[in-house]
């Protein structure tokens, strides 16, 4: 099957497309449990209450290009008097292309033949089916982003008390109920690897260092630097730790940590309030910009002793009804909080705080506390495979409406979400995670590759398989997704190991 892929990218042979996906009877098919295909895969399946595939309120434009719940009043712009202004011409709609692919022409690559090492992975990459555009295409477009990939935070963290920034953006966004963080070889490392690039680490390597060497082209950092955003990262620690003084630059950003261009009091762990304080005004007011911090302040051991964040705010958490060690975990976790308090009280000046969009994930779960503490603060016994790694993800812009999220999601998931989000250009089967609001079916991936989908649960350990839709057994089923899952883990580390990426043709691809 040949395509023709300039003219794919503005849209024109959608149907050609749809029925070559149709027709392929893609491995995705296996995860829904059925060949139907939507019929209209530019937008999500809505049922009688209005409610869209991933559970959350259907979202339409308004005039003004704003994205609200519903479509009644968006866009009308009042005086104080309740009087409707009158508003300038919109500029026309660009027509979004159907799929978030690139024009990648596969057929020439395969032309080489089998003997060509690269040969496996373009038939595989083909092969994957990509996600359709859809109602969230966009939303984001031309925002600003701030994200965060933060040490050792939890849901456990966050309640409208003590932290009531946090406690918003958790539930004045997108509300992700179902977000899990799993923990891979490298903690931090590789957990911050998955956040920032959508790919599986390789076992027995430090992923992010070796892929300091390759072309990284859907890293926010380097899809945002394409189109002018000023692109910055900190670090509140050694800025050579795990060699981030390589990935990061590599990543698209001026990367700052302590050591090279970063200033901040000497204390373990850092704080992360004083890193926002003195790098937020390096960005804001350079619009449209990108910022990406990896915190440090809820760091392990958690105690009142060694840890610097859980001393300074230990009157903070004093009369929680917990043990010490679980008062200091939130203690130094509260930093985190001053830190995002702080940032929105800049952006709020400067006055973009509603043009921002502030995401935050975990690097891993707190894997400091000894079990008996994570089941204190959870209320009830933390289950070990699957549960023990449910955590957290924010995406949140100031006056949003809340989108809630039922959808099974993973931290693979955040780099093609956001892409979508933004309306970025990148191929979703260049990615091991999809995007979170699109119409595939779930499928969140753990490092000894247990794994959800949307009908069941697959434990790789006990090799049991619990069925969410009422099936008793299927077999074929459980052995169809653990080859798909086999060949994300395989195909990845082969994107690591070949510099995948600059040898497909992709735009402004470096020679290397």
């Amino acid at each position: 099957m040949r395509r023709d892929f300039e003219k794919l990218v503005f849209g024109e042979v959608k149907n050609e497309l749809e029925n070559e996906l149709i027709g392929m009877g893609t491995i995705f098919d296996v995860l829904e449990g059925t060949a139907e295909k939507n019929d209209d895969p530019a937008s999500l399946k809505e049922d009688s209450a209005g409610m869209n595939k991933v559970g959350t309120p259907a979202v339409g434009r308004g005039d003004d290009g704003a994205v609200g719940k519903g479509s009644a009043g968006v866009g009308q712009v009042k005086d104080a008097d309740g009087v409707q202004m009158p508003q300038e011409p919109q500029k026309p709609d660009i027509p979004r292309k159907p799929y978030n692919i690139m024009a990648i022409n596969f057929e020439t690559l395969k032309a080489s033949g089998k003997s060509d090492p690269l040969y496996t992975m373009h038939e595989y990459f083909s092969s994957v089916q990509p996600t359709a555009t859809n109602q969230y295409t966009g939303m984001f477009e031309g925002c600003n982003l701030v994200m965060f990939t933060a040490e050792g935070f939890s849901p456990y963290v966050i309640s409208p008390e003590l932290t009531p920034t946090l406690y918003k953006m958790a539930n004045e966004g997108f509300v992700f109920n179902n977000f899990y963080n799993p923990v891979w070889w490298v903690s931090t490392s590789d957990g911050e690897y998955v956040a920032c690039t959508g790919l599986i680490p390789k076992g027995g390597v430090w992923s992010f260092y070796k892929s300091a060497e390759n072309y990284m082209p859907f890293t926010m950092g380097n899809q945002f630097k394409k189109l002018g955003y000023k692109t910055k990262a900190y670090h509140n620690h050694t800025y050579s730790y795990y060699r981030r003084d390589l990935s990061h630059p590599n990543m698209g950003y001026d990367y700052k940590g302590v050591g090279n261009g970063l200033v901040i009091k000497e204390t373990w762990p850092a704080s992360d309030l004083e890193m926002i304080e003195v790098t937020a005004d390096e960005y804001i007011g350079l619009e449209p910009f990108h910022a990406y911090y990896m915190t440090v302040s809820g760091h392990m051991n958690y105690n009142f002793g060694g840890n610097h964040m859980a001393k300074k705010n230990r009157d903070y958490v004093k009369d929680l009804p917990y043990s010490d060690t679980a008062k200091a975990y939130i203690a130094c976790n509260l930093e985190l909080e001053f830190a995002l308090g702080s940032l929105m009280e800049k952006l709020e000046a400067a006055g973009v705080a509603e043009n921002t969009v502030i995401v935050i994930s975990s690097d891993h779960y707190p894997y400091g506390l000894e079990k008996k503490y994570l089941d204190e603060l959870a209320g009830h016994e933390v289950e070990k495979n699957f549960e023990l790694y449910k955590s957290t993800l924010i995406i949140y812009k100031k006056g949003m409406e809340p989108i809630v999220v039922d959808k099974t999601c993973a931290s693979l998931d955040i780099i093609p979400t956001l892409s979508n989000l933004f309306g970025l250009d990148y191929d979703s089967r260049l990615l091991m995670g999809s995007d979170i609001l699109s119409d595939l079916p779930a499928l969140t991936i753990f490092s000894n590759r247990s794994w959800i989908t949307d009908r069941a649960m697959y434990n790789s350990t006990s090799g049991k398989v619990t069925f969410m839709d009422g099936t008793k057994q299927d077999r074929e089923y459980v052995s169809l997704v653990n080859k798909i899952v086999a060949d994300k883990f395989k195909y990845s580390t082969k994107i690591l190991e070949t510099d995948y990426y600059n040898k497909i043709g992709l735009p402004e691809a470096e020679p290397r």
